[in-house]
């Protein structure tokens, strides 16, 4: 069972992470080379609206395997790391949530009503945001890893 809630846990993280990878590294900067707000926001919105269903999946994995392998060792013999990587997965997803109820709806309404100064005020809002729960991912990567 312990292997299975790793498995499931990896996969969460991978997705999400990679995700966010992809977004920040690589989407991002080449939509905003080649495509004007009018091209490139419509297209923005798609592209994070499926991306946001992984992310959602990949919470609800993190946490139902996160909690049962954090509940299997009492809590003073847990490695640092690991709750390191609890509070800043906690952290992560409170951005998450933050991202998705605040600027990820704005930016949908300012791209139904092709405001485009507005969905690029909100795309750079969700492109900050993206950064900041990528780099958090990988520092509680680097704590459970090397924090024991």
């Amino acid at each position: 069972m312990r292997n299975l809630l790793l498995l499931l846990h990896l996969a969460g993280a991978i997705f999400w992470l990679g995700g966010m990878a992809f977004v920040a590294i690589a989407l991002r900067p080449a939509l905003h080379a080649q495509l004007q707000p009018p091209q490139r926001l419509p297209l923005a919105v798609q592209v994070l609206r499926r991306f946001f269903v992984l992310v959602l999946v990949s919470i609800a994995l993190l946490l139902a395997s996160g909690v049962p392998l954090l509940l299997q060792v009492p809590g003073r013999q847990a490695p640092p790391g690991w709750h390191a990587m609890a509070g800043l997965g906690i952290v992560m997803v409170l951005i998450f949530g933050h991202l998705f109820f605040a600027p990820w709806r704005r930016l949908q309404r300012a791209v139904a009503a092709q405001d485009w100064p507005e969905g690029g005020r909100r795309m750079n809002q969700i492109g900050r945001l993206v950064q900041v729960n990528l780099a958090l991912g990988w520092i509680a990567i680097a704590a459970v890893l090397l924090w024991r």
